[in-house]
């Protein structure tokens, strides 16, 4: 691989890593913190929106994000061929 696509490889990776990281922080922090009062009038199997975020939602998107990364780098090293 040359220097040129070496450097367009890990910019498209920290790309990647600084969207999902945003996604997340906006899950974890936005919908469980700073939206849980607006959220709180939903409810989640019984649970407040707002709470339900903070305790298990976050989590899941977590989980959600760690595959969707997967899939990102799997076609981002297809397209460099640095694919096993």
């Amino acid at each position: 691989m040359s220097s040129k696509d070496l450097k367009q490889y890990w910019r498209e990776n920290i790309r990647y890593v600084g969207l999902l990281l945003a996604v997340w922080f906006l899950v974890s922090y936005g919908f469980g913190i700073f939206f849980a009062d607006s959220l709180n009038s939903i409810r989640v199997g019984g649970a407040k929106m707002g709470f339900w975020f903070a305790q298990q939602g976050s989590i899941y998107v977590f989980v959600i994000l760690i595959f969707v990364y997967a899939r990102l780098m799997g076609k981002l090293d297809e397209k460099y061929d640095v694919n096993e």
